[in-house]
Parts: structure tokens; C-alpha cells; sequence
């Protein structure tokens, strides 16, 4: 199939300052908290609750949702690898969170916030709260697509995405001492098989000084294999054409390769704006006195909504760890439907209450 919106996301993982780099999805995710407090201050002024108790309530969600998401995945993704390497727990940087273990970690440190902070019952906090989460939500996924990650599963679509950067950063990381820079430029060309179209890539790597040419080109043909086997393998970005290597007569020690990008799903996007559309209906909830006065009430739609789109979205996605291959549902699927469940349940029974 033709795609209508073909993108290439070839940018680094945030801005380089040279002794600092200023990661991308970390700016959106502190952005998705500041929206969040700003919200959260109109609503604690239209019901009268004093400044300094929302700024514990940002403490207690920003440590909830940082160490609930690690533990997440730690214990629903990967408890075979860290239960062996517990001291890996810690590396918050290198990767590794999960929503659902997030949105446990924020019901429990609202209910613990409310006991000892506001005084008011927990589902009235809930019912706002949420409202702020569907908008950080939204800023977090657009983090994950600058970040590479958490994709779409291989495929062409109107949406189409090709992820380079994983696959720079893969060359960098073993080929350090051959080669200095890696860098992509879209060819108007396409390789058409029967199950998908991939649009062709001019890879260029720019050799470092002190490496022979036979000693580079002896690293690219080693790259091939490990790019173009396993297209199953999470990593799978690009694929090695069958054009010979060239030396570019121009650009002293550059050399180029023909690539394959691979299609994906730019499924982070599909959550961004199905997370939008959450947020304004929680927030046209919210606005309607009859309802927010049924406690409980958009705390469930949340659940529901949130949940229940992200077990659909789940078909879309590569998997997150290599033992999901071949499993009728994922994990993430599998943990979505409690809460759905649950929040059928305070839906249900949701009635007018004294806040």
C-alpha cells in the first residue's frame, strides 16, 4: 500500500550542549508534570483548597509515577533479568517503564496524600487527577517517538515511520573505533516485496582517519548479517540492500551504503492523540457539575477509556520484551483488563456524594 504520511524520525535522542545533552522525551515529561500543576491549581481554586497542598500532591505523583512506572517494569516486563541483577533496578536512565505499574503507584500515593494531607476522600482527588495524567500521557508518548521507542510493529501504513537513529546508535556503540558519524538521506527510491514497500536509504559513514579502507569495509559486510537476520528481533530498523559499497570521491574517507528502511507503526502518535481526545473528555466531564458530583465517576471513565484503548493499540505494537513472541496476548494487554474491569466497576456505582 501507498502511504499518505511517510516519516523518517532520524534525529539524535535530544540536543548535545557538548558536556550535557538535553534529552527530548525528559523535556516533554517534566512539561506533561507543568501543565499538569497549572491544572490542578484551577481546580484547587475552584474548590477552595489552599496552594501549599497542591505542591505536596505534585511531590507525592511525581515520586509515585517515576517509582511505580521502574517497578512496573521491572516486575510485569523483565522480573527473570532483574531478580539477578537487582543493583540494574536503579537505572531509570537507561530505559525501562511501564504505565500500568505508574497508574497503581499514583491510586496508592493519592489515597495516601488524602489521608494525610487534603482530608477529602480519595475519589475526589481521583476524579481530577486523572484529568492531568491523560494530558502528561500525551506528552510522554510524543517523548517515546522522539526517544525511538515503544514503536509500531513492522508494517506499511498511512502513518508509516522509519526509525534510523536506533540503528546509528547500534553502528556508533560497536564500530566506535572505525567510524566517526552515521547518517541517513532519503532516496526517491523503493523496494517492493510482497508484503511491504520499503523506501530506500543513502547510508553514509564517515570513516575515522587512522582506519584503512579495507578495514572499514570489512565492518560494514559484518554489520549486514546482524541487520538483515531476525527480522523479528526488536531493534529492526533498517536492512542492508544488495548495492555495493561506494567511496565517496568527494568527501574524504565517507563511504555510503544503500538501506532499507523498515516500516513501522508510529503507534506512540496513535496513543498521543487518542490520549488527547481522553483528556478533553474527562475534562468535559469534569465541567459538568451533575457529574463530577458522582464521585468516583471520571476516575472510572479513565480506566476504561485509557485501558481500553491501550489494550487495542497493543496489536499495533512490536513487542516490548523477547518473551511476548508468540503469546495470544501481551502483557500489556493482560494487565489492561483488570483495570477496565475496575473501572466498570466505579462507572456503576458511581453516586452524588459531599465532597
Amino acid at each position: 500500500m501507498q502511504s499518505l504520511l511517510a516519516i523518517t524520525w532520524d534525529m539524535g535522542r535530544g540536543i548535545d550542549l557538548g558536556f550535557f545533552t538535553i534529552r527530548f522525551y525528559s523535556l516533554l515529561f517534566a512539561l506533561g508534570f507543568v501543565l499538569g500543576y497549572f491544572l490542578m491549581k484551577k481546580m484547587f481554586e475552584k474548590a477552595g483548597i489552599a496552594q501549599e497542598k497542591l505542591d505536596s500532591l505534585l511531590t507525592y505523583v511525581v515520586i509515585a509515577t517515576v517509582v511505580g512506572a521502574r517497578l512496573g517494569h521491572v516486575f510485569f516486563y523483565q522480573w527473570d533479568y532483574y531478580s539477578k541483577h537487582p543493583g540494574e533496578i536503579l537505572k531509570v536512565w537507561e530505559g525501562g517503564l511501564a504505565s500500568h505499574g505508574a497508574a497503581i503507584a499514583i491510586v496508592i500515593a493519592i489515597i495516601i496524600y488524602c489521608k494525610r494531607v487534603l482530608k477529602k476522600s480519595p475519589l475526589w482527588m481521583l476524579d481530577r487527577v486523572v484529568i492531568t495524567v491523560a494530558l502528561a500521557a500525551v506528552l510522554i508518548r510524543i517523548g517515546n517517538w522522539t526517544n525511538s521507542e515503544i514503536y509500531g510493529d513492522i508494517a506499511n501504513s498511512n502513518m508509516e515511520t522509519v526509525f534510523t537513529n536506533p540503528a546509528r546508535e547500534r553502528i556508533l556503540m560497536n564500530f566506535d573505533n572505525i567510524f566517526e558519524s552515521v547518517e541517513f538521506t532519503a532516496l526517491d527510491k523503493k523496494e517492493i516485496t510482497d508484503t511491504l514497500i520499503y523506501p530506500l536509504y543513502d547510508m553514509q559513514l564517515q570513516v575515522l582517519p587512522q582506519v584503512s579502507k579495507e578495514k572499514a569495509e570489512s565492518a560494514i559486510k559484518s554489520l549486514k548479517p546482524y541487520f538483515n537476520d531476525r527480522l523479528d528481533r526488536e531493534d529492526k530498523n533498517i536492512l542492508f540492500s544488495t548495492s555495493p559499497i561506494t567511496w565517496d570521491e568527494q568527501k574524504k574517507n565517507s563511504v555510503h551504503v544503500e538501506v532499507l528502511g523498515v516500516p513501522r507503526h508510529p503507534t506512540q502518535l496513535y496513543e498521543a492523540f487518542a490520549y488527547f481526545l481522553i483528556f478533553l473528555i474527562l475534562y468535559r466531564l469534569y465541567i459538568n457539575e451533575n457529574i463530577v458530583q458522582r464521585q468516583g465517576f471520571i476516575f472510572g471513565m479513565f480506566l476504561i477509556l485509557l485501558f481500553g484503548f491501550r489494550f487495542f493499540i497493543e496489536y499495533y505494537k512490536e513487542v516490548q520484551v523477547s518473551k511476548e513472541h508468540g503469546q495470544g496476548l501481551l502483557i500489556g494487554q493482560y494487565l489492561s483488563i483488570p483495570l477496565v474491569a475496575i473501572g466498570l466497576y466505579f462507572v456503576a456505582t458511581a453516586k452524588k456524594k459531599k465532597s
